[in-house]
């Protein structure tokens, strides 16, 4: 009993704090750490030419196999390193060090390469997966620790991997993906180019801008009422959104947003959060997911140009704080993955 009331005490406190704290920090930690090696249940995403292909996840991906899915495992690595790159005192630091040593080898990121390099797995987890492989490597990059060092020279091959298929596949896509989920163009670009920027790679930051000005500077009047569909994970207008504002000079930006997303600049602006109304579903709790899509993508935009969208922040505040409590709801459905959400929210929100 008593320890029930600690873990409902902190989970009501991510309501009111104005940063994430550390005894947070920790209970998010916990939730990549458990899954990271747990091998089943398992979904794959997997095209099988014969038999010879049927294998088990840790087989296949020796380095991605828990967590339920392949994204989800490289995600849920994302959230360890970033949590160790901004907790200094994070508990457990050194079996989560381990854990990413083990599974970020140079041997099972080789096996990786060689999974995905098969001719029938080009569009393996393109681009949801694509996009947060890179946003791993980033932060991997990103530390000065030995440990991280390590394994970002790992990983290195695999991110180089990935940069190659976006520059292919971009120019190859006529009109844009806009679902809520993981095949959602949009969000695959955003990621891919904060990638691009921190690592000074100007060839995937031409292919993002060229093809994001081909496939979105039209766009007009983007139907939020539209949000969400059932299942939505991510916001299409405001990942679409995101993009632009990366790619854009600040003018031209404003310029374009007046036209997609007039509405936005309404001060009494409003927007009701996605309510979930079965967490034990893998499916219909994804619109948690949605509401942290929308807090990080309301806080970039605030941050840039706090003049124009700043009366956005109870919105996007509305939004982290309605789902957080999910995160740590004891369902596996929801566990395996939202955590790395909801540390992309503090991220964008620019609070740790």
């Amino acid at each position: 009993m008593y320890k029930s009331i600690l873990f409902f005490l902190t989970i009501s406190s991510f309501c009111f704090a104005q940063n994430l704290t550390l005894p947070q920090a920790n209970h998010l930690a916990t939730l990549p750490i458990k899954c990271l090696q747990q091998e089943y249940p398992n979904k794959l995403s997997q095209m099988l030419i014969d038999s010879s292909e049927i294998a088990s996840p840790k087989t296949l991906h020796p380095a991605f196999y828990g967590c339920f899915d392949w994204h989800s495992s490289v995600h849920g690595h994302w959230s360890l390193v970033y949590l160790l790159n901004h907790f200094p005192k994070l508990e457990g630091r050194a079996e989560i060090i381990e854990k990413l040593k083990v599974n970020l080898s140079k041997q099972n990121i080789q096996e990786e390469i060689a999974y995905i390099s098969k001719p029938h797995e080009k569009s393996f987890e393109r681009t949801y997966g694509w996009a947060w492989l890179l946003k791993l490597q980033m932060e991997l990059d990103s530390s000065s620790e030995a440990y991280a060092k390590d394994l970002a020279q790992n990983l290195q091959p695999l991110s180089d991997s990935i940069v190659r298929r976006y520059i292919e596949f971009l120019p190859k896509l006529n009109y844009p993906i806009r679902a809520g989920t993981h095949s959602n163009t949009a969000f695959g670009m955003n990621l891919a180019w904060d990638y691009a920027i921190n690592s000074k790679n100007d060839a995937l930051q031409k292919s993002i801008a060229d093809n994001a000005i081909r496939l979105y500077e039209k766009d007009q009047n983007c139907p939020f009422d539209w949000e969400p569909s059932g299942t939505d994970f991510l916001s299409p207008c405001l990942e679409e959104l995101g993009i632009m504002q990366r790619i854009l000079p600040a003018k031209s930006f404003l310029v374009w947003t007046k036209q997609f997303a007039p509405r936005l600049f309404d001060k009494k602006y409003t927007w009701d959060v996605a309510r979930v109304s079965d967490r034990t579903d893998g499916h219909l709790v994804h619109l948690d997911g949605l509401n942290f899509s929308r807090a990080w993508n309301f806080y970039y935009l605030i941050q840039r140009y706090p003049k124009e969208f700043s009366h956005l922040q109870k919105l996007a505040d509305t939004h982290l704080t309605f789902s957080l409590p999910s995160v740590v709801d004891g369902n596996y459905e929801g566990e395996h993955w939202l955590a790395s959400f909801a540390l992309r929210s503090f991220e964008m929100k620019g609070q740790l």
